[in-house]
């Protein structure tokens, strides 16, 4: 088992350098921020779009598989299963509904509004498909998908560096109230930093654990609580003891505070594809705003 591999989530990827990565952070940050917000009230065939436009852009940005398999399998397979449990999930509230046509007209049959699309209800079995619990079901999954999958190609694409610096240079206008931007975005430097070093300590003990080759039968579940409780206080150990490492290192070499050590993390540029990519961005909210809203 190897944590550092299997889970993408905080990790950059540095090889290969797609499109993607040459991106100025702060128009990544505005996609992804679209990304997340362009769900809230709209149709069900736009919230289908957003996902087939996040798995057209990782295509097209050439992000090897070996970086999204792990991620996309367990996505999937979560999107699927909540998908199916709100498709069959009972309504909240029970309408009783009736034709909004007559049944006849003349000599034309009118078409009546079908809002139940599927019904089994045989004795213990009571299995019910509406219109509602579609777009119910089609809301969550690709909600949860959009979310996780959105900002993982964000964080496999963006550096932690340039994350800090871009949110840093948006927030820059905050300094005239006094708001300490530089300590928040230092913080947030350390906090991405930190993620593979948790990973790592998780690795290493539950690696020391299966060494062991316990019989977990004859222990029984009080004494596997019991060993398990002890690798918890172990790893909140060596997690406090790298924290306290990273800072005593950080106070050898003069970081005090931002005034005596600032350190530049990357340069910020905006290019002919950032200005392409802020284009396409507006293009993305006027359809949104026109063709994707919810019809009621």
């Amino acid at each position: 088992m190897d944590l550092l591999r299997s889970l993408p989530i905080g990790l950059y990827l540095e090889q290969p350098l797609t499109w993607l990565h040459r991106l100025d952070p702060r128009v990544k940050l505005g996609w992804l921020l679209s990304f997340l917000l362009a769900p809230i009230l709209a149709s069900a065939m736009w919230k289908l779009s957003l996902v087939a436009l996040l798995v057209i852009i990782s295509i097209l940005a050439g992000i090897p598989w070996r970086a999204l398999k792990q991620q996309m399998g367990w996505l999937l397979l979560v999107g699927s299963a909540i998908f199916l449990v709100g498709m069959f999930a009972p309504e909240t509230i029970d309408v009783s509904h009736q034709l909004r046509s007559p049944a006849d007209i003349g000599t034309e049959i009118a078409q009546p509004y079908q809002y139940v699309l599927f019904k089994i209800d045989t004795g213990a079995i009571h299995l019910k498909i509406t219109k509602k619990s579609i777009d119910s079901a089609i809301f969550a999954s690709t909600l949860i998908f959009t979310l996780v999958y959105s900002t993982t190609i964000y964080l496999l694409t963006t550096a932690p560096e340039e994350i800090t610096t871009g949110l840093e240079s948006l927030m820059a206008p905050l300094r005239r109230y006094q708001i300490p931007v530089t300590e928040i975005t230092l913080t947030l430097t350390l906090a991405l930093r930190f993620i593979p070093l948790v990973l790592e300590e998780i690795q290493n003990l539950v690696r020391s654990i299966y060494t062991r080759a316990i019989d977990w039968q004859k222990l029984g579940l009080k004494n596997s609580a019991k060993i398990w409780l002890t690798v918890s206080e172990k790893l909140l150990e060596n997690l406090l003891n790298r924290a306290e490492q990273i800072a005593i290192a950080m106070q050898v070499r003069g970081f005090t505070t931002p005034n005596t050590h600032l350190v530049q993390w990357h340069q910020l540029k905006l290019g002919k594809t950032d200005f392409l990519s802020i284009a396409l961005m507006v293009v993305f909210w006027t359809a949104r705003f026109t063709i994707g809203g919810q019809f009621i």
